[in-house]
This record gives structure tokens, C-alpha cells and sequence, in this order.
């Protein structure tokens, strides 16, 4: 399960852009490789990021992974659910399990993004 309207990147996260406003998570497929999430940790509203850098980390029973940037802006809101249940990762990556939202600063640099065919592409790529 794939949506349409997203943009990826190849370390998995996804973008969801609305105006100069981008919501931030990982996919699916992400989820269920990581399995059971225990832990999310995010950066503080006001942070600027730049694409492509590390913006927080994400923990299973099994191991840790860092988050990367899709965009680069300021962040403009946490999703503090995630505090109390980091499950909501797993149960709905792109709806309740998102990370945070971002007033991007370079609306064009979502075009260096996969959109979601070629992410399917990279997945199946992956286990070649």
C-alpha cells in the first residue's frame, strides 16, 4: 500500500506537502520491517532542518533507526502522540503515526523526491 499523492525517499520516509506546510513519516513498508515501534524521538517546533539530514530517531524491541529530512524548513508542529504511543507508527503510518509538519523554505526540492511507482521500484529493488 503505497499512496499516490506522497512523495518518498529511498531511506523510506514519506512527504505529504499542503500549500508551504509538509507532514513528515515513514511508509508501510518501513513499519513492517521495523516491526514493533517502542520509541520515537523528535526535534523541538522551531528546529530548522535541511533535506536530507537526520531529524530524530526511531527504536523497535530489535533496533534503532535515524529519520532523515525529505525538506528542509522549520518545524511547525510534533506529533506529541507518539510520546505515550509509538505504535501508532505501526498501526497507521500515514495517518496517526505521522512525525511532524515543516513550513518547507525550497517547495522544489520535492521534485529530487521518488514519487510512488519509482519508490515500488527501489522496495523490490531492495530484495532483488
Amino acid at each position: 500500500m503505497i499512496p499516490q499523492e506522497l512523495k518518498y525517499m529511498e531511506s523510506h520516509e514519506w512527504a505529504k506537502q499542503e500549500d508551504d506546510i509538509v507532514t513528515i513519516g515513514i511508509s508501510d513498508y518501513a513499519q513492517s520491517e521495523i516491526q514493533d515501534i517502542v520509541y520515537v524521538e523528535l526535534p523541538e517546533v522551531g528546529t530548522e532542518l535541511t533535506q536530507k539530514t537526520e531529524f530524530g530517531v526511531i527504536e523497535s524491541v530489535k533496533a534503532a533507526f535515524d529519520l532523515y529530512a525529505p525538506v528542509s524548513g522549520e518545524v511547525i508542529e510534533v506529533n506529541e502522540s507518539l510520546l505515550d504511543a509509538p505504535e501508532q507508527v505501526n498501526e497507521s503510518p500515514y495517518d496517526d503515526g505521522w512525525f511532524l509538519k515543516i513550513r518547507i523554505t525550497d517547495p522544489s526540492e520535492l521534485d529530487a523526491l521518488l514519487d510512488a511507482d519509482s519508490y515500488q521500484a527501489h522496495i523490490e529493488a531492495e530484495h532483488a
